[in-house]
């Protein structure tokens, strides 16, 4: 996870944004089709209990990709005039977005304004309602069948 992040914020993606507005909404919807192949996957691995599966290691990756893809995205609508408004210039400010988005708390310092900025913002909310939530909720289970196997049972009391 952390040189996922490491990545975000060193990778040079000025190339992305307003001067190559196709290139960037074809690498931001293979990006998040991959992940959300990736995600179901998963989640099918624990729902049919695979043994060789690691969804523990995988999920938690696959959704801290996710979040840096959104991240990146804003950063870079950022820098088209009118598409996000409250000062969201640097990468932290796109992650912070993401994560307020996500969170839905909404803080409203930073907004969506253009309808590029409102589409990315409804596609976070969609995904993470379908995906994201579908991905806690199979790690959740994986996690409690894990502790169950081992845990050791009691005989019953016999009073």
């Amino acid at each position: 996870m952390t040189v996922m992040v490491a990545a975000y914020f060193l990778l040079p993606l000025d190339r992305l944004g307003p001067h190559r507005p196709v290139l960037s909404w074809v690498l931001f919807g293979l990006a998040l089709a991959l992940v959300a192949v990736l995600l179901l996957r998963q989640i099918m691995h624990v729902l049919l209990s695979r043994p060789n599966a690691r969804p523990a290691l995988v999920i938690p990756l696959l959704m801290c990709l996710s979040i840096l893809v959104f991240a990146a995205t804003y950063q870079r609508l950022a820098q088209h005039p009118g598409e996000m408004s409250g000062g969201l210039t640097t990468r932290l400010d796109g992650l912070y977005f993401t994560l307020v988005t996500l969170a839905t708390i909404g803080y409203g310092d930073i907004t969506p304004h253009g309808q590029a900025a409102r589409l990315v913002a409804i596609l976070q909310i969609l995904y993470s309602f379908i995906f994201l939530t579908a991905a806690a909720t199979a790690l959740t289970r994986h996690v409690s069948n894990v502790v169950r196997r081992h845990t050791p049972r009691r005989p019953p009391d016999e009073s």
